[in-house]
């Protein structure tokens, strides 16, 4: 087991199921933060903050989540420098010379590059404030979950405070299309390698994944502009 995952064979197949695994999150993600458009002050996004902040079986997730980012993350920048050690000035599974090959997989590293730089910046606003050292806008409030009225922190109030500023919305949108060519190339590249390699389903999953990248990717970024015009 040991040597297949030091093969290449076995990193591509770890970073493609990491890689799925964390598109799976982005999903769940973003349907939780288009709850901050729904006009009611928040409540809606707070009950959902509250769920997800409480919940047991997302505390067992979400360290299993910052895993599946860091080994990502790691085989990204092995892998990277394993092509171009093999092919010369070669970015991850493609080359620079190929005509044919799309713009976003021969500069993977540098989107996902992009996107931990993003990420660095998304934590220290919201998960560090949430988690470990609190912010004053936090302050509970007084939401109906079930028809209980129940004590949550203010979420919202943190996110869309954060939304009020220019500069943190133009970081969002542009990590969101970042996000989207990662996400493009990236969908159908984890089929690929676990097994999903022929002509009809690559077709597929070109189509489906482009869809879902861009989905993903401007999903984000409309959030944020929302929140800045809107809210």
């Amino acid at each position: 087991m040991s040597s297949f995952l030091k093969s290449s064979i076995g990193k591509k197949l770890v970073m493609s199921i990491s890689g799925l695994f964390l598109m799976m999150f982005l999903l769940i993600h973003l349907t939780v933060n288009a709850m901050l458009l729904i006009p009611d002050g928040g409540d809606t996004y707070n009950a959902a903050a509250h769920f997800m902040a409480t919940n047991p079986l997302i505390k067992i997730v979400e360290p299993v989540l910052g895993i599946g980012f860091v080994i990502h993350i790691i085989w990204a920048f092995i892998l990277t420098l394993e092509n171009r050690r093999a092919r010369g000035n070669v970015r991850y599974a493609s080359g620079n010379a190929t005509n044919d090959v799309a713009w976003a997989s021969k500069n993977m590293l540098v989107l996902g590059i992009t996107i931990l730089a993003f990420l660095i910046i998304h934590l220290a606003n919201f998960w560090v404030k949430m988690k470990l050292t609190g912010d004053p806008l936090l302050e509970h409030v007084t939401v109906n979950i079930g028809g209980v009225d129940t004590q949550v922190e203010n979420a919202y109030a943190l996110v869309n405070t954060a939304f009020s500023y220019l500069w943190i919305v133009v970081i969002y949108v542009i990590a969101g299309i970042g996000l989207a060519l990662h996400l493009s190339h990236g969908f159908w590249s984890a089929f690929q390698t676990i097994g999903m390699s022929n002509q009809i389903w690559r077709k597929r999953l070109t189509v489906l994944g482009c869809a879902y990248a861009w989905v993903v990717g401007l999903g984000f970024s409309v959030i944020a502009l929302v929140q800045y015009i809107c809210y």
